[in-house]
């Protein structure tokens, strides 16, 4: 059995009950996480996800709110004695500028650090990106102000999929990527350039007839996110719920 937890669910600006979007992809023997914000660590220790078993970090794009935790996740594992090697995959443009951050911390000099690899992803249509026994992962290019990339995770034991949009606004790109999914995971900050609105996300989930909808990077601070999900059913008639903190999916 897998699983996906939901780490954070608001937009850019979190709240005390909301962080930033991001998520981990469990199995029995791989451990993905999908962005990487606030303090890592201890996020994980609230969801009981063990950083021990993390395998493999898949960056979606380089702005803070998707981004800011990755230099801390590397200190503290390398802190705590990790040998094992880490995988991270993301675009050129936003692993370049990773690695870059990197160097202004100089971690070439921080003795004895485990092996981190970086794979740079081209920017097309369906781009594997890691493919084990328990989930295949694919990537498409999505819309967003900076280049940002979607994720499609299939589950071949299960005859399952999920579609993951990012930030992006409704492009033909997500359509191809959902296609047929189980599950839309679908960002609802509202509609601009970049971004979608729950009603365009509940629009997506009926083009590509996905069998659920969680409605995920929306307005927490000051406001009450409760009316995208009757936003989005007026689009999509099918089971239609934000995504929140902590929330398992189970596949």
């Amino acid at each position: 059995m897998a699983k996906l937890v939901i780490l954070g669910s608001a937009n850019a600006i979190s709240d005390s009950t909301h962080e930033n979007t991001h998520l981990a992809l469990l199995g029995e023997k791989h451990t993905v996480l999908i962005d990487c914000v606030s303090n890592p660590l201890v996020r994980l220790q609230q969801a009981g996800v063990d950083h021990e078993q993390i395998t493999d970090v898949i960056l979606t794009h380089f702005h803070p709110d998707h981004v800011s935790g990755v230099p801390l996740l590397l200190m503290n594992m390398w802190l705590l004695g990790r040998k094992q090697p880490l995988n991270i995959y993301g675009l050129h443009h936003t692993l370049q500028r990773v690695e870059a951050l990197m160097d202004f911390y100089e971690w070439s000099h921080w003795p004895n650090f485990f092996p981190v690899v970086f794979h740079h992803l081209p920017a097309q249509n369906n781009m594997p990106v890691l493919s084990n026994e328990e989930f295949r992962i694919s990537a498409w290019p999505v819309r967003h102000l900076v280049p940002t990339i979607g994720l499609r995770i299939e589950f071949p034991q299960l005859d399952k999929a999920l579609a993951y949009s990012c930030d992006t606004e409704p492009c033909p790109e997500v359509v191809e990527m959902a296609d047929g999914v189980d599950v839309l995971i679908h960002e609802a900050s509202g509609a601009g350039t970049g971004h979608s609105s729950a009603a365009q996300a509940g629009g997506i989930a009926r083009q590509v007839e996905a069998g659920r909808l969680y409605l995920i990077h929306y307005p927490t601070r000051g406001v009450d996110p409760g009316h995208l999900v009757a936003e989005a059913k007026r689009t999509f008639g099918g089971e239609v719920a934000l995504a929140e903190d902590f929330m398992t999916l189970e596949f």
